[in-house]
């Protein structure tokens, strides 16, 4: 048996409140979306795998795959508008004489191998078939105005998982149909149920869970934790202080500031990503910037300290390290830094593939005191929060 791996990678991460893409996000030190390829790609049968995302995402998913070795092929297709559009562009994309498609959502990293394969059996004997939970709570139909309209048997409901499998003829056709009828269904099964095939319901996995709300990351963490050991924290302080200087550009936590001045330094001078970097780094015990990032390296000059971040953030992944909170503040009479305070922790966070809200940036004047207060520089300060399970 033949099967193609289709996993639809169109989230935003808004929910998440993060500017990175949620499948970009890292979930113990590795991408959602490699993850839950991963996991399609370890079964056998499967011979190949079409990553469907918005098409500004391509290369950097295209990035992330070229980092890793896979026995089969992977590429990446333009979604479309909806998921289910997308879904078609990346069925129509499989090259393969697949007789089995398993369609994958990018936010479901966790997906074990029993349920892939309870999918694929009953998929193969009946034509489709998706993982399921039984509901738990009641579910109530409720209006537009807030009233419950209606109790539906719990025991009816259950909650649809991925991958969704299906005979690879079945879901072709009944995708096509779809589009020429202007059919949207909420998944696949819905549109494979709408052109007259039968679905069948197989035993899902709590852990099988699909990553939406900042909640969600951290319940995936302890799946994959096992719920064991002991939590060490570690709290960091950095400084960092750069002279003005006309003829610079004025960088501040990734963002370029229109300004007469600039930091003056070997790198872009970002004050308060170096902060932020001596601060991880003095929590995890790993000396500080100017040990990993030297002036004296040619390869330093000018090079945005954003990457200064990443590298850090590597450094703690490889050390059992996991970012839970950075606060800084930055010290400057001029120029007003309000209107970049969002933008700066939108930007640190995806350098350091945390979440917005993990990162707060405050912005305070000297009242025309000392150097900051006379315009001749700007400092930075920040504290961060790390932690790591010991076993």
């Amino acid at each position: 048996m033949k099967i193609a791996a289709v996993i639809a990678a169109g989230g935003t991460g808004i929910r998440l409140g993060s500017r990175v893409p949620k499948q970009f996000l890292e979930l113990a030190g590795v991408p959602i979306l490699l993850r839950s390829l991963e996991a399609l790609i370890a079964v056998e049968e499967v011979c190949e795998a079409v990553v469907a995302l918005p098409a500004a995402y391509i290369p950097a998913a295209r990035g992330l795959l070229a980092g890793r070795t896979w026995r089969i092929p992977v590429r990446c297709v333009r979604g479309g508008e909806t998921r289910q559009e997308s879904v078609r562009h990346a069925v129509e994309a499989t090259r393969s004489q697949a007789d089995l498609i398993l369609v994958h959502d990018a936010a479901r990293p966790l997906t074990d191998r029993a349920t892939i394969e309870r999918v694929i059996a009953a998929a193969w004997a009946k034509g489709g078939a998706v993982p399921a939970l039984p509901a738990t709570e009641t579910i109530q139909r409720v209006s537009a105005a807030g009233r419950i309209l209606k109790s539906p048997p719990r025991e009816e409901l259950y909650a649809i998982q991925t991958p969704q499998g299906f005979r690879a003829r079945i879901l072709r056709r009944a995708l096509e149909s779809a589009r020429e009828a202007g059919f949207s269904g909420t998944d696949e099964s819905s549109v494979v149920r709408w052109a007259g095939h039968a679905v069948s319901v197989v035993p899902g996995s709590p852990a099988n869970i699909k990553i939406t709300r900042p909640m969600d990351l951290e319940v995936a963490e302890l799946f994959l934790e096992g719920g064991r050991g002991v939590v060490e924290p570690r709290i960091g302080h950095g400084i960092d202080y750069h002279r003005l200087a006309r003829g610079r550009k004025l960088v501040l936590g990734g963002v370029e500031i229109p300004f007469e001045k600039g930091l003056v330094g070997h790198s872009d001078a970002d004050a308060l990503a170096h902060a932020v970097c001596d601060a991880l780094l003095g929590a995890a015990g790993l000396d500080d910037i100017g040990r990993h990032f030297s002036e004296r390296d040619p390869a330093n000059r000018n090079r945005p300290s954003l990457e200064f971040l990443a590298e850090v953030r590597r450094m703690l992944d490889s050390a059992g390290w996991k970012i839970r909170n950075v606060d800084c503040t930055v010290l400057a009479e001029r120029p007003r830094l309000a209107p970049y305070r969002d933008e700066m922790r939108r930007r640190i966070a995806g350098a350091l593939s945390i979440l917005p809200e993990q990162v707060n940036v405050k912005a305070t004047t000297t009242e025309g005191r000392n150097a900051e207060g006379r315009g001749e520089a700007i400092s930075a300060q920040a504290v961060a929060l790390i932690e790591r399970r010991i076993r």
